[in-house]
């Protein structure tokens, strides 16, 4: 039997179902947008569609698992083991996304001439079929068996094949593989690596940028300005990527590494909100700072839902007209 939700569990519920309604149709917009905008389609925007789609999924999959984890119902570990495997694959598969925009941005800036011909829609098409098969093979690792179940049988000698126990992510999903495998190599290096590879970005447009300021040709000048507007607004999804996930991977590595320390509910559920809030920024952030976005988002609401109702209104005078 179930048992009754506390008001704190019921005030994380609420903000959580917050984050996802904003989360999903933020996403669903910015897929909207690449589809319907011929502007939107080359590589990176391909990349921010796979991105998005893992945002979507954040909101209308994780959330809803997270909010059954945080209620911790009575189940068979692998049913539990399931329910905590999703955030692992969709997090793989953002950073992964992320490591593909950062590296298509520099392709850019280093080879413009030939980057089209290198980078090629079948190409960004497997590159990201790519991503999302590590991304299924990092996050279902704990399903492959580095996981507790050892470690609770060893504590429950005599539980049965197929013991029940109260379902929690740090009861099912070993903190070694979340710190060593996941936090350590699929996590951290990735992150580093963009951050050098941004910074390059940065150092490569500057000088052309520098070079061309003497030059007569204006079009060198305005591509590159082009494209550190674009790369600054992706350094910025990066940084916020980082923000969000890095301490709920600190407060991880605090419980591996000092089991001792008593870390506070509260630190917990923030991080919680602030990796699933992620989800929910990119969007705006596209909004923001990236033209083609803006427009197309424009384009979206002028086309199906302001002038729509407009358009509803203005045929239901012209159909009273007559009759008058």
């Amino acid at each position: 039997m179930a048992h009754p939700i506390s008001a704190f569990q019921a005030a994380y519920i609420s903000i959580e179902v917050l984050i996802a309604l904003v989360s999903v149709p933020g996403n669903i917009l910015v897929i909207w947008a690449v589809k319907m905008n011929q502007a939107l389609r080359d590589a990176t925007f391909c990349f921010i569609v796979s991105l998005a789609v893992a945002d979507v999924a954040v909101g209308a999959l994780v959330i809803p698992l997270a909010i059954i984890i945080n209620i911790g119902p009575q189940t068979e570990f692998y049913s539990c083991l399931m329910v905590a495997c999703p955030v692992l694959i969709l997090t793989e598969s953002s950073i992964l996304a992320l490591l593909a925009i950062a590296v298509d941005r520099y392709l850019r800036v280093k080879i413009p001439v030939r980057y089209k011909s290198v980078v090629t829609p079948r190409r960004a098409a497997v590159a990201i079929a790519c991503c999302w098969i590590v991304s299924f093979l990092v996050g279902l690792t704990p399903m492959f068996g580095w996981n507790n179940l050892n470690k609770m049988r060893t504590q429950e000698p005599n539980a049965s094949q197929e013991f029940v126990i109260t379902c929690q992510f740090e009861t099912v999903i070993s903190m070694e593989y979340m710190v060593y495998f996941n936090f350590f190599v699929w996590v951290l290096p990735p992150l580093l690596l963009m951050l050098l590879i941004y910074l390059e970005v940065f150092n490569l447009i500057r000088k052309q940028l520098n070079k061309k300021v003497s030059s007569s040709s204006n079009d060198p000048q305005k591509y590159y300005g082009k494209e550190l507007k674009i790369a600054k607004s992706l350094a910025l999804v990066l940084f916020l990527f980082a923000l969000s996930w890095l301490p709920l991977h600190v407060l991880n590595c605090i419980t591996l590494f000092c089991p001792s320390c008593e870390t506070p509910h509260i630190l917990t559920y923030i991080a919680i909100f602030l990796t699933h809030g992620n989800s929910a920024m990119n969007p705006i952030v596209y909004a923001f700072r990236i033209k083609k976005f803006r427009t197309a988002f424009l384009q979206i609401w002028n086309q199906y839902f302001c002038c729509k109702t407009a358009k509803n209104a203005t045929s239901s005078t012209t159909t009273a007209e007559p009759g008058n």
